[in-house]
């Protein structure tokens, strides 16, 4: 997909507005996939071409992005978290600050350096000071002024619909979780059927003539919506699908008829809306029946979680970078620490450093690093992957590549230092601060054995914060794959990586006698980890195998742990009742 970059010059407006002519002020945009994206009043999206700025005085093509649409449309979003249209500011938070972050995860390239440096050599001027807030609060009326018709943002829900007559010109504008499908012959009912086979269907017979059942059009509907991939539910036109109505044998209309797990189960006919929806809800819920976790007393655990472990602290700047040794006077660390210290201080104003220089300098110099400095350079990139504009960069495929080596150590724990393991584990924790890295997590084989591999080796160890920062990590990871379990959506873990985990949590479990933060978090990540997994799975074996409520239980003897809740809740309703 190619990326240009469309730049505006606004100065035709100073003099007007300040009564001083400005000889240049740009606006940038980028322009990919026939969007133009740009911040102003927050992050826009709009046809090319078609803003208030009218039409740009330079395009550039700034090169090819091979990045899947998907993974850029969360990148935008957690953009969006960052441009607000509160944070705005003409000279260090504009929308050239915004089209150079997105040009750096795109291509791993900044915009022009004369369009990113003006607002800082006009402000270096006494002139420029002095004039600074009349200019911002003058332009800030251009700026972000209403950009007209919007591009909706594509959005993940919406469900894969087959093109032409099979979806109604209604469903096919609107974000829908399910939608009712059409067909006119026995070919396409079948093929419907098929895609049902597992779960459930229903088959409203209709005809163009049956005034009736236009009663029940839109209860269908509504039920199409709510079913989302659960159900399958089709209208068909008896006067038109004749094959349809011959082997059916339909002589009235409107007529219903479900289907479960592949087999028919119930018609009736008449437009009742009532008695069809109590008959499509409950088609759905024998086609899947509520799990028995459901009724059980668990509030930490039955919603979703919002707010995932991340290590923010940064560390004494002076001492740190001692350990590093001569690689701190390095442009590509001076520029990392840098952003890392504007960013607590003035985060508006904390522009990403070059991503793509980083990644090299940390491939290319990781191996000469010793061991025992390592940790200095691991806990620099912790804290700027607090910022998900750097984390989401580092999901891409490149940058894994980069983590990967920043993880090797964990490939012989028994040689790594102490201090090397904790901010490791701190880094994978703050993985999460992006909504792109978890998916990416899961999805890359290696990062995923590197994660999972750092994280069972140090459940067991003898440093207390470090067992406490690796339940964090288990936390994070467990909380991800709840969420899509818990949204009705597949796991994101394997069976197998769920298995590696929680026999390692059950481990740390029954060793921990020390730390109730620790046993707190061994607790919680299990409990998420086990919710609703199914009943007859590896995960539920395991744990009844390892006599995890006993354990549990055997927990309240120790004085200073008998006070946990989670003992109760997880020990006592989830797994001496779930277990069972």
């Amino acid at each position: 997909m190619d990326v240009e970059l469309y730049v505006y010059d606004l100065s035709g407006y100073s003099m007007s507005l300040t009564g001083i002519q400005i000889d240049a002020i740009y606006h940038t945009s980028l322009v990919f996939g026939g969007v133009e994206y740009f911040f102003g009043q927050g992050v826009h999206r709009t046809v090319p071409g078609t803003t208030h700025h009218g039409q740009p005085m330079e395009k550039l093509h700034m090169g090819r992005t091979e990045l899947p649409n998907e993974v850029i449309q969360e990148y935008l979003e957690s953009l969006a978290q960052i441009y607000t249209p509160e944070s705005y500011d003409l000279f260090m938070h504009n929308c050239n600050n915004f089209t150079q972050d997105l040009s750096m995860f795109l291509l791993g390239k900044g915009i022009p350096e004369h369009i990113q440096s003006l607002p800082k050599t006009f402000l270096s001027t006494p002139l420029g000071q002095m004039l600074r807030p009349q200019i911002d609060r003058a332009m800030r009326g251009i700026t972000q002024a209403d950009p007209g018709p919007q591009i909706p943002a594509p959005s993940a829900q919406t469900p894969h619909r087959p093109p032409g007559p099979t979806v109604s010109a209604v469903h096919a504008t609107q974000d829908l979780r399910g939608y009712v499908r059409n067909v006119s012959n026995l070919r396409e009912l079948d093929e419907q059927l098929s895609l049902a086979k597992d779960s459930c269907a229903c088959i409203f017979f209709t005809s163009s003539a049956c005034a009736p059942c236009k009663i029940a059009y839109p209860a269908y509907d509504e039920l199409a919506e709510e079913a989302g991939d659960k159900a399958i539910l089709i209208k068909v036109d008896l006067n038109t699908a004749f094959d349809v109505s011959t082997r059916y044998n339909v002589r009235a209309t409107p007529t219903f008829m479900t289907f479960l797990k592949g087999k028919k189960e119930h018609e009736w006919t008449g437009a009742n809306p009532a008695e069809l929806k109590g008959n499509i809800r409950l088609l759905i819920q024998s086609a899947f029946p509520p799990h028995p976790h459901t009724a059980l007393r668990l509030p930490s655990l039955q919603r979703e979680i919002t707010n995932y472990v991340l290590y923010t602290r940064i560390p004494p700047m002076e001492k740190l970078l001692q350990k590093i040794g001569s690689y701190q006077q390095d442009p590509t660390i001076i520029g990392l620490v840098e952003f890392i210290k504007t960013r607590l201080t003035a985060p508006a104003d904390a522009a990403v450093p070059n991503l793509a220089f980083l990644a090299q300098f940390i491939q290319s110099t990781l191996p000469s690093i010793p061991k025992d400095s390592l940790f200095a350079l691991v806990d620099l990139i912790r804290v700027a992957f607090v910022d998900p504009r750097v984390s989401g960069f580092f999901a891409e495929e490149a940058g894994q590549r980069t983590l990967l080596a920043l993880l090797s150590p964990s490939s012989d724990l028994a040689s790594c230092p102490y201090n090397l393991r904790i901010v490791m584990l701190q880094l994978a924790c703050n993985f999460f601060s992006s909504s792109l890295f978890p998916q990416q997590i899961t999805t890359n084989h290696e990062l995923r054995e590197s994660c999972i591999r750092l994280l069972t080796g140090c459940l067991l160890d003898s440093h207390t914060n470090l067992r406490v920062v690796a339940a964090s990590f288990a936390h994070n990871l467990a909380a991800y794959n709840h969420n899509e379990r818990f949204a009705s959506r597949p796991d994101k873990l394997t069976e197998e990586d769920q298995v590696e985990i929680a026999a390692s949590l059950v481990e740390a479990i029954n060793t921990e006698e020390e730390s109730v933060e620790a046993l707190h978090g061994f607790l919680f990540a299990l409990g998420l980890l086990l919710y609703e997994a199914p009943v007859d799975g590896g995960l539920m074996d395991l744990c009844r195998a390892m006599g995890i409520a006993e354990l549990i239980t055997a927990k309240k003897q120790i004085e200073k742990m008998k006070g946990e809740p989670l003992l109760k809740e997880i020990g006592q309703e989830l797994f001496g009742k779930g277990l069972k």
